[in-house]
């Protein structure tokens, strides 16, 4: 891993080069093996052969600083949450991904006639399984005009509402139907919505919807009516949840041992995957920000990342605005020189694939 000076603020600019090398080599050990290091095991590492006793006392410095804290006594030293943020941010460079990680994550740019959403479900697996760490993406409410409207039978009682916008994204809704309803109400449903619809925005669909209500009934037949209802009904809850939420991966974090061994927080974490709000809002943050947001810890005010790390990289459209971010969450030992650079690419990856359309046509 290669490295670069601290940046100048007033806590690091007090290490001397010293204090950084020792500060590095503990907190790359913790990254590696999520356990502490002791200062007998760094003066084999160092390559100035320092001495144990020295070593100590350069580590008691740093822990009076909180870059580092003793969990036991008679234990080695861990970084804290803000020696990670000063390593993350100070004295990683990030390195390049492996050959065969690019090319797993490669192959979604290989993939032909995928929705939008599935695009982000094959991203979003790959990175948790080439990551070990749970992975997460969230595409907002997109607000684009749609295009098209179409009802497919998929089964005697199911139809699928296939929405396809002006930028050529696809999004597919299933409804229930009638058994006895004929391909052609279906036809005919899917010809007055997207007379109806087309240019119009999913925010829109709702007030749409109230005045279609009153008037479909006496432009179609019942049939096809019922199904026009059913499909506006779809369409108006599905946006109203502002935005999809897909997070894979998350049996990556049972394995991690250092997790396992803190039930209370592992519990902690499972619920905050599980409350959406809370991490559409942290997701939020990233989308706002300038390129990827590393989170580590629990001074984020979004909510408590004690003992984990969220990373994650914002994605754009074809016309180059954000409109999604995708990223893992995990331990806070992460190898961080390693999935930092693996979460950029598969954002750029993914911007990438939905500016050329040729997955989402």
């Amino acid at each position: 891993m290669k490295h670069k000076p601290f940046q100048d603020n007033s806590t690091v600019s007090a290490l001397n080069e010293r204090s950084q090398q020792i500060f590095q080599h503990i907190v790359e050990s913790y990254c590696e093996t999520g356990g502490p290091v002791g200062s007998k095991t760094l003066s084999q590492r160092l390559d100035n052969a320092l001495s144990p006793a020295t070593i100590r006392n350069v580590m008691a410095d740093l822990e009076a600083l909180g870059l580092l804290y003793a969990p036991h006594t008679s234990a080695g030293r861990l970084p804290t949450d803000t020696g990670l943020r000063f390593f993350v941010h100070g004295l990683l460079e990030r390195g390049d991904l492996l050959g065969k990680e690019e090319t797993q994550l490669r192959h979604l740019a290989q993939e032909r006639g995928l929705s939008f959403n599935q695009v982000l479900e094959e991203a979003v697996q790959s990175l948790s399984a080439l990551s070990k760490c749970a992975g997460l993406v969230f595409s907002p409410k997109v607000d684009t005009p749609l295009q098209h409207i179409e009802f497919v039978r998929i089964s005697k009682d199911q139809a699928l509402v296939v929405l396809v916008t002006e930028r050529g994204l696809i999004e597919n809704r299933i409804i229930e139907i009638a058994p006895t309803l004929p391909d052609a109400a279906l036809t005919i449903a899917s010809n007055y919505l997207t007379e109806k619809l087309a240019g119009e925005t999913l925010s829109t669909v709702k007030r749409v919807i109230v005045q279609e209500i009153h008037s479909f009934q006496q432009e179609l037949d019942s049939l096809s009516a019922s199904v026009v209802a059913s499909g506006l009904g779809v369409i108006s809850g599905k946006s109203a949840q502002g935005g999809t939420l897909i997070v894979k991966g998350q049996s990556h974090l049972l394995n991690d041992e250092s997790m396992r061994g803190d039930m209370d927080q592992l519990r902690r974490l499972f619920e905050m995957l599980e409350e959406r709000e809370a991490i559409v809002d942290l997701v939020d943050a990233a989308i706002q920000g300038d390129g990827i947001q590393i989170f580590i810890g629990a001074k984020n005010k979004k909510f408590d990342l004690s003992g984990s790390s969220l990373i994650i990289a914002p994605y754009k459209g074809d016309g180059g605005n954000v409109i999604g971010a995708i990223g893992v969450i995990g331990p806070s030992h992460l190898h961080y020189g390693r999935i930092i650079p693996m979460v950029d690419y598969t954002s750029r990856l993914i911007s990438k694939i939905i500016g050329s359309h040729h997955t989402m046509r």
